[in-house]
């Protein structure tokens, strides 16, 4: 996914751009980067770190940082931030979202006799065709609409530029931006959290297509919000960190209203509930307060030297590293009915090996509870997934193995309750082995986030959006 940070300040900025910046780490893996402004120009610095922390790759380049502005970015695509030179001035520019029309609008680049600078892997810098079809308005403002106009997907930036900076969320608001204010700072941020260990207070979440231009003593609108939103409601269930806000609701709180809620009902008999460590562990609070049963971890997570969830790219080698970072407490597990809360279930892999090592360590029973319904239709929008195919969901291959074939069925799937719904269901559960396994309603979600549903993106789990 990736996520954007901003600031402009009366003193010096970088440690806060700096800490800013890795209070997004959750939400990429792959690369960061930071550019500041000061009177001698501009200066940035991006990384790989998919092996490594992003305050490890970034500290030693502190020294070289200076200035009172400046924008920082964790991005699982490409290498950012650009400094782009243009007859708006040079700027400096990140970005957040995916571009599903990036091939048309590269070819009528290029038929207009445009060119784009050369990458390792031959693919045309995403963050780079933004700024191109910036540069060709009139001004940042007319740039910006001109991009929200034209992406087919999403795409949420900010601009580094003389007089401040830009912050720019996606036309339909998919992905987040909040602003935090303190006395002679201002700053943009991804996340809420990245504000209060820095004692910035939240003043103004970002519409959706609004734009607006901060400096160091506040902020002014400069493109108003749309009439839609769709914001991802899979920040809430598993992308967002527990402490942040979006359209001012908290993603832990949403989390336990989540698990309430799959305990309504339930009539499973469990002697304990535990979290898949770490998204899963709000849901099972929440389930386990619901129903009055003891919450325990008869899986710990290993943090050390394993920071983050999903990380590396290859698939094969995240596996061996969820499988690694998981630690099975076995004392917790002999003799157990054992109900477990995650986020979701998005090839199952893991999750089959996990539920055979709780059996092996003597559980009685494995029950699964999850946050969301199940998840049949790959993220277009925010490159959730965006590295496996369709088939990799297990929602899709249980689909293909009951109906022979993809086809128009796929809908009736996705419908809670159906008959086809339920028969999904039960054979992802004999697949994974589990003793049983409870999907949340969608109706369930909407009602847990508190957003009327027309403006969440469900895309995921029934196929249903604007674009």
């Amino acid at each position: 996914m990736g996520g954007l940070f901003g600031i402009v300040s009366q003193e010096e900025c970088v440690a806060d751009l700096f800490y800013g910046t890795d209070y997004h780490s959750h939400l990429g893996t792959r690369r960061g980067g930071m550019a500041v402004r000061n009177a001698g120009g501009f200066h940035r610095a991006i990384h790989n770190i998919e092996n490594s922390y992003f305050r490890t790759k970034f500290e030693p380049d502190l020294a070289q940082f200076h200035g009172r502005m400046g924008i920082g970015v964790i991005s699982d695509t490409d290498p950012q931030p650009l400094i782009v030179e243009s007859h708006l001035g040079t700027f400096g520019i990140v970005t957040v979202g995916r571009i599903n029309n990036l091939k048309a609008l590269i070819e009528e680049a290029f038929a207009e006799r445009r060119s784009f600078s050369g990458t390792s892997d031959g693919v045309t810098n995403p963050t780079e065709l933004v700024a191109m079809l910036i540069c060709g308005q009139e001004s940042f403002a007319a740039g910006i609409r001109h991009v929200q106009e034209r992406i087919q997907g999403s795409c949420s930036m900010l601009l580094l530029t003389e007089k401040g900076v830009w912050a720019a969320r996606d036309r339909l608001g998919r992905t987040p931006l909040v602003i935090g204010r303190r006395a002679g700072a201002t700053a943009v941020s991804s996340e809420s959290s990245a504000f209060p260990n820095l004692d910035f207070a939240v003043d103004h979440f970002l519409g959706p297509g609004e734009a607006v231009l901060l400096d160091a003593d506040g902020w002014e609108q400069r493109l108003p919000p749309g009439p839609k939103m769709q914001v991802c409601s899979f920040l809430w269930v598993y992308y967002g960190y527990p402490a942040s806000e979006y359209e001012g609701i908290n993603v832990e709180e949403v989390r336990y209203r989540c698990g309430a809620l799959l305990a309504e009902d339930d009539q499973v008999a469990a002697d304990c509930v535990a979290g898949i460590p770490d998204s899963g562990i709000g849901h099972a609070l929440g389930y386990a307060n619901r129903k009055g049963i003891p919450y325990r971890r008869p899986f710990v997570k290993y943090t050390p030297t394993w920071p983050r969830s999903f990380m590396p790219q290859n698939q094969a080698m995240r596996d061996l590293v969820a499988r690694m970072k998981l630690i099975p407490v076995r004392r917790l597990i002999a003799g157990q009915r054992l109900l477990f809360c995650d986020d979701s279930i998005v090839r199952g892999t893991q999750l089959r090996e996990n539920v055979q090592i709780l059996f092996d360590c003597g559980a009685c029973e494995v029950h699964m509870r999850l946050a969301c319904p199940t998840l049949v239709f790959p993220c277009e929008f925010l490159n959730f997934s965006s590295s496996r195919s369709t088939l990799d969901l297990i929602g899709r291959k249980v689909i293909k193995s009951l109906e022979g074939a993809e086809d128009g069925a796929i809908h009736l799937y996705a419908e809670d309750g159906s008959e086809r719904n339920l028969a999904m269901i039960e054979e992802i559960r004999r697949r994974l082995h589990l003793t049983s396994l409870k999907y949340q309603r969608l109706v369930d979600l909407v009602a847990a986030i508190g957003l009327d549903r027309e403006k969440l993106c469900t895309h995921c789990w029934d196929g249903s959006s604007y674009f």
